[in-house]
């Protein structure tokens, strides 16, 4: 069995290729995996082993697509995890959003299509529902993105689906709440306040912190992503949720505990726009169907986590430069 991954150097990628090579996938032990990743500044080659029997990396970009239906040729299946995803980003350039996001989905959709690959899943997120006050999101909720970033994902989610619905490509779609745990990019909530504390820096806190998210450790979002690729049916979509709700502050606070600081060491700062106010899934469909459900519970995953970004300073230290002047550039955007 031959599997192409799309932005398996990034962090979620990273995750469900290492799980693949490590044989926690039933039935996937002896798959051979090609890895497409771009390696922009959210892809890391360090993120995946150096040489493994198994595993072939290509660096190419997905809106190539010439290059693109030779990759694809002669694999039985594809997990397209490829995308710009950080919306401070979107805010100041959403023009790679709606290149990386649409054109190279839709390339994707069509090399799969025109080469006869038999199983494809495209992996999306929450917030492609916009915000939510009360209740949680099914997967017939109306798409209502608010930044660009969730605009672009929309439209992708909406391509894969057109493949599967015009063409009867065998594609499903999954969405995610927000996911954390090792090798996440420190441009992200959790690595960013994480690896800001480790540092003797303040945890930016965006607006008063009220905005809530659901959270979900990426080996639980990628063994959900392996049960559709195996089981899910093909034009559907699959909420995958993580069941525990935090707010920004809370987790601000938490993060301050772990990694031994002072209260005073969470500083707020200016919101960006169009900061959606809450995320919830109801994830009840995959369960029912899939027999899924989230195993890490939250307060192990994050101090879990944190532990593992306190033992390997050499990894993130020399991604903190970049990021930061990512968030000054949000920040300046927002007119503030």
């Amino acid at each position: 069995m031959r599997i192409l991954v799309t932005g398996a150097a990034g962090f979620i990628g990273s995750y469900y290729v290492r799980a693949m090579l490590d044989g926690e996938y039933p039935g996937f032990t002896d798959a051979k995996i090609t890895v497409v990743d771009k390696l922009t500044y959210a892809g890391n080659r360090a993120n995946l082993p150096a040489s493994h029997p198994r595993l072939e990396f290509v660096q190419a970009d997905i809106c190539q697509q010439s290059l693109l239906l030779e990759l694809v040729d002669g694999h039985d299946a594809v997990v397209h995890f490829a995308a710009e995803s950080h919306v401070d980003r979107s805010l100041v350039n959403a023009g790679d959003f709606v290149s990386t996001n649409v054109l190279g989905t839709q390339n994707l959709m069509h090399a799969c299509l025109a080469t006869g690959v038999a199983r494809v899943v495209h992996v999306s997120t929450d917030e492609v529902y916009g915000s939510i006050e009360q209740g949680a999101w099914t997967e017939e909720w109306p798409l209502s993105p608010n930044s660009p970033y969730a605009a672009s994902k929309a439209a992708s989610d909406l391509i894969a689906l057109s493949y599967a619905r015009t063409h009867g490509l065998d594609v499903s779609v999954t969405r995610c709440s927000n996911n954390y745990g090792p090798y996440q990019h420190v441009e992200k909530l959790i690595p960013l306040f994480v690896t800001n504390l480790l540092s003797g820096e303040p945890a930016p806190l965006y607006g008063d912190g009220s905005h809530v998210r659901e959270w979900l450790h990426v080996s639980d979002h990628c063994r959900a992503v392996q049960l559709v690729l195996t089981s899910g049916r093909a034009g559907e979509v699959y909420n995958i949720g993580g069941g525990t709700e935090r707010t920004n502050r809370q987790i601000a606070e938490e993060l301050v505990r772990l990694c031994g600081a002072g209260p005073e060491m969470i500083r707020r700062v200016p919101d960006r726009k169009g900061h959606d106010r809450r995320y919830a899934l109801d994830d009840s469909k995959i369960r029912a169907e899939l027999g899924y459900a989230p195993q890490v519970p939250f307060e192990e995953g994050l101090a879990a986590t944190v532990a593992w970004y306190r033992d390997h300073p050499d990894w993130w230290k020399p991604l903190r430069e970049s990021a930061g002047t990512v968030r000054e550039s949000a920040v300046h955007a927002l007119g503030t």
